[in-house]
Protein backbone atom coordinates (compact mmCIF):
# COMPACT_ATOMS: atom_id res chain seq x y z
CA UNK A 1 0.00 0.00 0.00
CA UNK A 2 1.41 3.14 -0.74
CA UNK A 3 0.25 4.86 2.17
CA UNK A 4 2.46 2.60 4.22
CA UNK A 5 5.11 3.01 2.10
CA UNK A 6 5.26 6.86 2.05
CA UNK A 7 4.40 7.01 5.79
CA UNK A 8 7.89 4.82 6.58
CA UNK A 9 9.26 8.01 5.55
CA UNK A 10 7.96 10.84 7.79
CA UNK A 11 10.81 12.80 9.83
CA UNK A 12 11.28 16.24 11.00
CA UNK A 13 12.11 17.32 7.24
CA UNK A 14 8.70 15.44 5.99
CA UNK A 15 5.29 15.41 6.99
CA UNK A 16 3.27 13.19 4.82
CA UNK A 17 -1.00 13.94 5.28
CA UNK A 18 -3.65 11.58 3.66
CA UNK A 19 -6.46 12.35 2.77
CA UNK A 20 -9.35 9.79 1.27
CA UNK A 21 -11.93 11.91 -0.02
CA UNK A 22 -15.93 10.83 0.49
CA UNK A 23 -17.67 10.72 -2.61
CA UNK A 24 -18.00 14.18 -4.37
CA UNK A 25 -20.53 16.14 -5.51
CA UNK A 26 -21.28 19.38 -6.37
CA UNK A 27 -20.77 21.67 -9.66
CA UNK A 28 -17.65 22.37 -10.83
CA UNK A 29 -15.74 23.10 -14.38
CA UNK A 30 -15.35 19.50 -15.18
CA UNK A 31 -18.66 18.15 -13.78
CA UNK A 32 -18.89 14.49 -13.57
CA UNK A 33 -22.70 13.12 -13.82
CA UNK A 34 -21.11 9.43 -13.05
CA UNK A 35 -21.10 10.36 -9.17
CA UNK A 36 -23.98 9.52 -7.56
CA UNK A 37 -26.19 12.60 -6.38
CA UNK A 38 -25.15 14.32 -9.95
CA UNK A 39 -26.43 11.48 -11.51
CA UNK A 40 -29.24 10.97 -9.21
CA UNK A 41 -30.53 15.02 -9.92
CA UNK A 42 -29.22 14.61 -13.43
CA UNK A 43 -31.94 12.22 -14.31
CA UNK A 44 -35.20 13.78 -12.06
CA UNK A 45 -34.63 17.09 -14.05
CA UNK A 46 -34.33 15.49 -17.65
CA UNK A 47 -36.93 12.66 -16.71
CA UNK A 48 -38.45 13.23 -13.75
CA UNK A 49 -37.42 10.01 -12.68
CA UNK A 50 -34.81 9.39 -9.99
CA UNK A 51 -33.54 6.72 -11.26
CA UNK A 52 -31.48 3.93 -9.18
CA UNK A 53 -29.43 1.32 -11.40
CA UNK A 54 -29.38 -0.72 -8.16
CA UNK A 55 -31.68 -2.00 -4.85
CA UNK A 56 -29.78 1.44 -2.94
CA UNK A 57 -29.49 -0.18 0.09
CA UNK A 58 -25.34 0.48 -0.37
CA UNK A 59 -23.96 3.34 1.91
CA UNK A 60 -22.00 6.24 0.59
CA UNK A 61 -20.31 8.78 2.44
CA UNK A 62 -20.61 12.58 0.21
CA UNK A 63 -18.73 15.59 0.02
CA UNK A 64 -19.45 18.68 -1.70
CA UNK A 65 -16.16 19.66 -4.50
CA UNK A 66 -16.04 22.43 -2.28
CA UNK A 67 -15.78 21.27 1.11
CA UNK A 68 -12.85 18.52 -0.30
CA UNK A 69 -11.13 22.02 -1.48
CA UNK A 70 -11.60 23.58 2.08
CA UNK A 71 -10.11 20.36 3.67
CA UNK A 72 -7.35 19.97 1.68
CA UNK A 73 -6.42 24.18 2.41
CA UNK A 74 -7.36 23.55 6.27
CA UNK A 75 -4.61 20.88 6.56
CA UNK A 76 -1.73 22.74 4.02
CA UNK A 77 -2.52 25.62 6.49
CA UNK A 78 -2.90 23.37 9.93
CA UNK A 79 -0.26 23.36 12.76
CA UNK A 80 2.48 20.46 11.91
CA UNK A 81 1.63 18.31 15.03
CA UNK A 82 -1.91 17.99 13.98
CA UNK A 83 -1.49 16.26 10.50
CA UNK A 84 2.20 15.08 10.66
CA UNK A 85 1.92 11.16 9.54
CA UNK A 86 -1.78 11.27 9.65
CA UNK A 87 -4.70 10.25 7.80
CA UNK A 88 -8.01 12.08 7.43
CA UNK A 89 -11.42 11.24 5.28
CA UNK A 90 -12.35 14.01 3.87
CA UNK A 91 -16.05 14.60 4.03
CA UNK A 92 -18.46 15.64 6.48
CA UNK A 93 -19.62 13.91 9.77
CA UNK A 94 -23.54 12.48 9.48
CA UNK A 95 -23.42 12.90 5.62
CA UNK A 96 -23.29 9.01 5.18
CA UNK A 97 -26.40 8.12 3.36
CA UNK A 98 -27.80 4.62 1.65
CA UNK A 99 -28.43 5.22 -1.68
CA UNK A 100 -32.01 5.35 -1.41
CA UNK A 101 -32.29 8.10 1.02
CA UNK A 102 -30.43 10.06 -1.68
CA UNK A 103 -33.07 9.12 -3.66
CA UNK A 104 -35.89 10.54 -1.62
CA UNK A 105 -33.42 13.91 -1.27
CA UNK A 106 -33.50 14.63 -4.34
CA UNK A 107 -37.19 13.27 -5.20
CA UNK A 108 -38.07 15.92 -2.70
CA UNK A 109 -35.86 18.57 -3.86
CA UNK A 110 -36.80 18.40 -8.12
CA UNK A 111 -40.79 19.13 -8.17
CA UNK A 112 -42.68 16.36 -9.88
CA UNK A 113 -39.90 13.85 -9.65
CA UNK A 114 -40.83 10.14 -8.42
CA UNK A 115 -38.27 7.40 -7.73
CA UNK A 116 -37.65 4.39 -10.24
CA UNK A 117 -35.64 1.10 -10.55
CA UNK A 118 -34.02 0.08 -13.48
CA UNK A 119 -35.12 -3.32 -14.19
CA UNK A 120 -33.32 -6.18 -12.14
CA UNK A 121 -31.70 -3.51 -9.89
CA UNK A 122 -29.61 -5.25 -7.69
CA UNK A 123 -27.36 -4.59 -4.00
CA UNK A 124 -24.31 -2.63 -5.09
CA UNK A 125 -21.83 -4.61 -3.24
CA UNK A 126 -19.81 -1.44 -2.60
CA UNK A 127 -20.33 0.21 0.48
CA UNK A 128 -18.95 2.81 2.10
CA UNK A 129 -19.79 3.87 5.74
CA UNK A 130 -17.00 5.87 7.08
CA UNK A 131 -16.19 8.13 10.20
CA UNK A 132 -14.98 11.53 8.91
CA UNK A 133 -15.13 13.11 12.18
CA UNK A 134 -11.49 13.35 12.85
CA UNK A 135 -10.33 15.81 10.10
CA UNK A 136 -12.94 18.83 11.78
CA UNK A 137 -11.87 17.59 15.55
CA UNK A 138 -8.50 18.06 14.92
CA UNK A 139 -7.75 20.62 12.23
CA UNK A 140 -10.68 23.37 13.80
CA UNK A 141 -10.25 25.41 10.43
CA UNK A 142 -11.89 22.35 8.74
CA UNK A 143 -15.58 23.83 8.56
CA UNK A 144 -17.48 21.89 5.73
CA UNK A 145 -20.22 24.23 4.95
CA UNK A 146 -22.35 21.48 2.64
CA UNK A 147 -25.19 19.05 3.04
CA UNK A 148 -26.83 16.61 0.88
CA UNK A 149 -29.88 18.72 0.00
CA UNK A 150 -28.47 21.86 -0.31
CA UNK A 151 -25.87 19.78 -2.95
CA UNK A 152 -29.07 18.84 -4.50
CA UNK A 153 -30.85 22.06 -4.67
CA UNK A 154 -27.66 23.77 -6.21
CA UNK A 155 -27.66 21.23 -8.96
CA UNK A 156 -31.19 21.71 -9.79
CA UNK A 157 -30.63 25.05 -9.89
CA UNK A 158 -28.04 24.66 -12.00
CA UNK A 159 -29.09 21.72 -14.35
CA UNK A 160 -32.26 24.21 -14.71
CA UNK A 161 -30.15 27.51 -16.02
CA UNK A 162 -28.50 25.07 -18.47
CA UNK A 163 -31.54 23.34 -19.75
CA UNK A 164 -29.63 20.24 -19.54
CA UNK A 165 -30.75 17.35 -21.52
CA UNK A 166 -30.73 13.57 -21.14
CA UNK A 167 -28.35 13.20 -23.85
CA UNK A 168 -25.66 15.87 -22.61
CA UNK A 169 -25.72 13.74 -19.01
CA UNK A 170 -25.43 10.36 -20.62
CA UNK A 171 -22.98 10.56 -23.11
CA UNK A 172 -19.51 10.65 -23.70
CA UNK A 173 -18.70 14.75 -22.62
CA UNK A 174 -19.25 14.05 -19.05
CA UNK A 175 -18.75 10.04 -18.09
CA UNK A 176 -15.70 9.52 -18.09
CA UNK A 177 -16.16 6.01 -19.15
CA UNK A 178 -18.03 6.69 -21.93
CA UNK A 179 -15.70 9.48 -22.40
CA UNK A 180 -12.52 6.91 -22.52
CA UNK A 181 -14.43 4.46 -24.44
CA UNK A 182 -15.28 7.21 -27.44
CA UNK A 183 -11.53 8.39 -27.43
CA UNK A 184 -11.03 4.44 -29.00
CA UNK A 185 -13.33 4.44 -30.86
CA UNK A 186 -12.11 7.35 -32.62
CA UNK A 187 -9.02 6.49 -32.63
CA UNK A 188 -7.67 8.37 -30.37
CA UNK A 189 -6.30 5.87 -27.33
CA UNK A 190 -5.81 1.86 -27.79
CA UNK A 191 -7.23 -0.71 -25.42
CA UNK A 192 -4.27 0.03 -23.01
CA UNK A 193 -5.62 3.64 -22.86
CA UNK A 194 -2.26 5.07 -24.38
CA UNK A 195 -2.56 7.99 -26.74
CA UNK A 196 -2.35 6.96 -30.87
CA UNK A 197 -1.91 10.51 -31.91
Amino acid sequence: MVERDVSRLASDDFTPTFLRNATAYGLSSRLRFDLVLNNLVAWAYTTGRVYLKSAGTSWRPIVHIEDISRGFLAVLHAPREKVHNRAFNVGVPGENFRIRELAEIVREVVPGSHIDFAEGASPDNRNYRVDCGMLPNLVTEYRPRWNARAGAEQLYQAYRGAKLTLEDFEGSRYNRIAHVQQLIADGLLDHKLRSTV
